[in-house]
């Protein structure tokens, strides 16, 4: 829903000059969501960093970092969830959802991949 609604803001804003906080924003998480939706070719992604990343998407929490360093960043976060809190995707895998103990343990493992591993990148 949220990235139907960013491609009508985008094609609308191309005929304004100036916009709002708020439509700002939300083109700004638009191109973001667009981006984690990227794959590689043969590349295939476990679904439970899928989710991961789409929730740290949906969930504002890559507003911080540039477009073009999205899918950078989202490798930098697989492989430090992988080395530092595997429980994460494993508890995804198990129970099929993100509970609110995972919920939390991802708020916190973004948090400090942005600001310790992808720090100035």
């Amino acid at each position: 829903m949220e990235l139907a609604q960013y491609r009508e803001l985008a094609s609308f804003a191309q005929f304004g000059s100036e916009l709002d906080k708020e439509t700002t924003e939300q083109l700004a998480q638009g191109e973001r969501i667009r981006e984690v939706l990227k794959q590689g070719q043969y590349q295939p992604i476990p679904v439970e960093y899928q989710i991961i990343i789409i929730f740290a998407a949906t969930r504002k929490l890559l507003l911080d970092i540039p477009t073009a360093k999205i899918l950078d960043f989202e490798k930098a976060l697989r492989s430090f969830i992988d080395s530092k809190y595997s429980e994460i995707p494993a508890s995804i895998r198990e129970t099929k959802q993100i509970t609110p103990e995972t919920e939390e343990l991802l708020v916190k493992a973004i948090n400090e991949c942005k600001a310790g591993v992808f720090k100035g990148r």
